[in-house]
């Protein structure tokens, strides 16, 4: 699928040379002559990247800029900036305004379609990790999986679910549980540099689910590391008295209060050692079968499958 890039400028010499430029590239080109116009056909149909001039007829660059980091619709696409602008401080306003890049015009067209190729390439590698852990998030889990399958090399692979964390949830508020969420993967990555596997991969699926591949040698080590590292962290995000106690109180939809003891992680491992995965879903299926087991158990602990396939 063609990547699409909108240009907003008032120069119809500019607007011409860049779009061809572009398409040949193998881009679809929109373009507008007006700040205004260039909004409304950005908010109709978001493109993948917006070059923008800053001397607009009609509306200062600026505020489009702004308008575009604030539009619902927009909000998330890259803008580059076009500009005679020679000062460091114009330059530097841009991008506190939330401008991706910029060309100074004059411009090598090698340079525009340079720095257009990498604000993208920087865009998608974004939009594919987890807004709260910054871990790749599930295209790039199911990429790092297939691509570890296809190549036949022994992997394991390692799902990750907290428990009673609904319950932490419910007792505390969701930004403490994001907190729990954020030390979560700090641990697994954390564990993950420990065993020394170059090859290891870390991944959050979401919620409180995360994935990771590696060398099926490590994968018990690792578990017992993140089961270590987990529980000696987790009570520092409780109230001392709920600490103390070992659990915390959360009443039902009847009324109920009901006893939840401190969040502890459960995780399953799959690996290729004994039997061959045919994709990455029986992998993670595989995994994720594994979890469950431990997590009928109390308390932190890992199930390791060993069946022949």
């Amino acid at each position: 699928m063609s990547r699409r890039v909108l240009v907003i400028d008032d120069d119809p010499e500019v607007l011409g040379f860049v779009s061809r430029s572009l398409e040949a590239e193998g881009f679809e080109v929109r373009t507008s002559g007006a700040g205004r116009a260039g909004l409304i056909a950005a908010t109709a149909a978001p493109p993948d990247l917006v070059l923008l001039d800053l001397s607009l007829p009609d509306v200062d660059g600026y505020e489009v800029l702004r308008s575009l980091q604030a539009g619902a619709a927009t909000s998330q696409v890259p803008v580059v900036l076009l500009t005679v602008a020679s000062s460091v401080e114009e330059l530097v306003r841009g991008l506190d305004a939330g401008a991706d890049d910029y060309v100074t015009k004059p411009f090598a067209i090698e340079e525009l379609i340079a720095r257009v190729g990498s604000v993208l390439r920087r865009s998608k590698s974004l939009r594919e990790l987890s807004p709260l852990t910054g871990l790749p998030g599930n295209f790039r889990i199911a990429a790092v999986l297939q691509s570890r399958i296809v190549s036949g090399e022994p992997l394991a692979v390692v799902h990750a679910d907290l428990d009673n964390f609904k319950a932490f949830n419910d007792h505390y508020g969701f930004m403490r549980g994001d907190n729990v969420l954020k030390f979560t993967a700090n641990t697994l990555i954390d564990a993950a540099v420990e065993i020394g596997d170059p090859s290891a991969f870390v991944g959050h699926v979401g919620g409180d689910d995360f994935i990771m591949v590696m060398d099926p040698a490590q994968a018990e080590r690792f578990c017992k590391e993140v089961m270590q590292r987990f529980d000696d962290g987790i009570l520092d995000f409780y109230d001392p008295q709920d600490a103390m106690r070992g659990s915390v109180d959360v009443i039902d939809r009847r009324g109920e209060r009901h006893a939840f003891p401190i969040v502890s992680i459960s995780l399953g491992v799959a690996t290729n050692l004994r039997r061959s995965f045919a994709s990455e879903w029986e992998a993670s299926a595989v995994a994720s079968e594994m979890k469950e087991h431990a997590k009928s158990e109390a308390g932190s602990s890992y199930r390791v499958d060993r069946r022949a396939g």
